[in-house]
């Protein structure tokens, strides 16, 4: 459960390839290879993964932190991890575009 206050968050929409559907989602969902990676540091919380209700290929997902800087931090010590698991993600997407970094204003998300 979050607290009122900030909690960090950054979104990334993808189009996934076709006949690929399976290994993205094993990859993105919130238990996939993505937060597996992400729950080796602390001040991750969860990953939300969602789906266009017009287009089936179309997937967003948020990532959720206790900061901006504790995300940078995991970045920085999980580099080697982090772009290899990326790479082999590629094959998975059509595109992939980053929505952006939005901060958590007050609320509960569990």
């Amino acid at each position: 459960m979050f607290m009122t206050g900030s909690k960090f968050v950054y979104i990334w929409r993808y189009m996934i390839r076709p006949g690929r559907k399976a290994d993205f989602l094993a990859a993105y969902h919130s238990e996939g290879d993505w937060a597996e990676l992400f729950s080796r540091d602390s001040n991750y919380l969860k990953t939300e993964l969602l789906q266009d209700v017009s287009d089936e290929n179309v997937f967003i997902t948020i990532d959720y932190w206790t900061s901006e800087s504790a995300r940078n931090s995991f970045r920085e010590s999980f580099a080697d991890e982090f772009g290899e698991l990326d790479k082999k993600c590629e094959a998975f997407t059509v595109s992939e575009a980053l929505i952006g970094d939005f901060v958590v204003q007050g609320g509960d998300a569990t």
